[in-house]
């Protein structure tokens, strides 16, 4: 069986027909309170056969059992999970993830893949913090849906804001980004600004994509994705550890992450390495 599921969800064009040529934001809002059941049978299939698609694993999970499909989706970690490197000179990956496109920003355009660019300003839609990373360094996170699904500071630092802007819910997969032009652009996202002390500063790009209902933070009452209209939220003191739990998403998606000038990437980012959240992304400037 799963030789089968597995030829069927690795053939990109039939992959890429079934989770993008269908109603994705009416899709999406239906897995949002699917997967809110907690009846147990629904739970228990809906479970297995994410599992059959997926590959999952429970066993570092701080519980056992769930109340609904997405319980097990947002589920928490056992504590020492995810050792987190202290050395204060490296920002450490906010998540679980395979590393996508990365490396340095040439003036202000990225890649989604080999050979399709989008800039700084479609991303962030903010002109003045774009400008900010001209020549910094990027890194794409892509979370699958098996993964552990929340994230945390890769850095102590500050957040004095949250910026939501409204978009379309295209799959985030390999398949979708070599045939979508700038989906990360086109995607409903939520724009985190991170200090990081002494000037310097730092953005998380947490992307919401096909079947992600929401995207959670920790510090916000409201849910930030599934909304139909651009905001920002002014923060007026929130402070955090290196590590400690930001939010989640409430389906595999993408992080970017994204470094002034003078940042470096650590050994081993490159596209298809596999990370998790607490080891070595980024370096200082100092370091």
């Amino acid at each position: 069986m799963r030789s089968i599921v597995a030829r069927l969800t690795g053939h990109e064009g039939l992959n890429f027909f079934l989770t993008n040529r269908v109603p994705r934001r009416a899709l999406t809002r239906l897995m949002g309170r699917f997967s809110r059941i907690e009846q147990p049978l629904v739970r228990d299939l809906s479970i297995a056969i994410w599992r059959l698609f997926c590959d999952v694993d429970l066993s570092d999970a701080k519980k056992s059992s769930f109340r609904s499909m997405r319980d097990c989706f947002t589920r928490e970690l056992k504590d020492g999970a995810r050792p987190i490197d202290l050395d204060p000179g490296v920002l450490v990956s906010p998540c679980d993830a395979i590393v996508g496109a990365s490396g340095v920003v040439v003036e202000n355009v990225l890649l989604q893949v080999k050979g399709a660019p989008y800039t700084l300003e479609e991303l962030l839609c903010d002109p003045e913090l774009a400008a900010l990373f001209r020549n910094g360094r990027y890194v794409t996170l892509r979370i699958t849906a098996g993964m552990y699904h929340r994230f945390h500071a890769p850095h102590d630092c500050r957040v004095p804001q949250v910026t939501h802007i409204a978009g379309d819910a295209w799959n985030v997969n390999p398949s979708a980004l070599k045939r979508v032009e700038k989906v990360y652009c086109r995607n409903e996202r939520a724009v985190l600004r991170l200090d990081l002390g002494g000037g310097q500063i730092m953005v998380l790009v947490a992307v919401a994509a096909i079947l992600v209902a929401d995207v959670r933070l920790r510090f916000l009452e409201i849910p930030v994705a599934g909304r139909d209209r651009d905001w920002t939220a002014h923060l007026p003191d929130i402070s955090l550890v290196k590590g400690e739990e930001m939010g989640w998403f409430e389906q595999g998606s993408t992080i970017i992450a994204l470094v002034p000038d003078g940042f470096s990437l650590c050994d081993g980012i490159q596209p298809g390495h596999r990370i998790r959240m607490g080891e070595p992304l980024l370096l200082h400037p100092e370091n």
